[in-house]
């Protein structure tokens, strides 16, 4: 439950990095929040993938309570990496939002730009933590699909109702 909250998350500040500087108005607090919504609904529909493949590795396991167990540590493996990286995005938004304007603009340069890079780097190390945890390859498998799920999200919400911006 976790991963999924993690990636829902992740989904809806997608929404919103497509629509981020799209917009000149200064109030554009209804457009954001459409935009955030925009990247959740599409979060929530890419990451069935990886919930359907995770329910199919287990009906189609011979013995399903060794899998589950093996998916479990993979699921906790892959969680532990996200969770560093989450919680220095969560610092990084609380600068944001506490310090004044030239010290919270400073926040989003130092921190919460190259943290959007850093996302794939995050879900390879997620990868990494899942195999090393005991997850074997079907963890790794179901690790890869959420990550592409969840690094779709932005370029897709982008395409369908932002692409008009340059």
């Amino acid at each position: 439950m976790p991963l999924v909250l993690l990636g829902l998350v992740d989904a809806a500040f997608s929404g919103f990095r497509a629509y981020a500087g799209s917009d000149a108005r200064i109030r554009k607090h209804r457009a954001t929040a459409r935009a955030a919504l925009r990247g959740l609904a599409v979060g929530a529909v890419l990451l069935l993938a990886p919930t359907l493949t995770a329910a199919l590795l287990l009906l189609t396991a011979r013995d399903q309570a060794r899998t589950y167990n093996t998916l479990t540590a993979g699921g906790l493996g892959y969680l532990l990496p996200l969770t560093v990286y989450a919680t220095a995005v969560l610092l990084s938004l609380a600068a944001y939002f506490i310090l004044p304007f030239r010290a919270s603009t400073l926040a989003v340069v130092i921190g919460l730009g190259p943290l959007t890079l850093l996302r794939p780097l995050a879900i390879a190390a997620a990868c990494l933590g899942a195999v090393l945890n005991g997850g074997g390859g079907s963890a790794l498998l179901i690790g890869a699909t959420a990550g592409a799920a969840v690094l779709c999200v932005e370029p897709v919400v982008h395409r369908r109702w932002y692409q008009h911006v340059q």
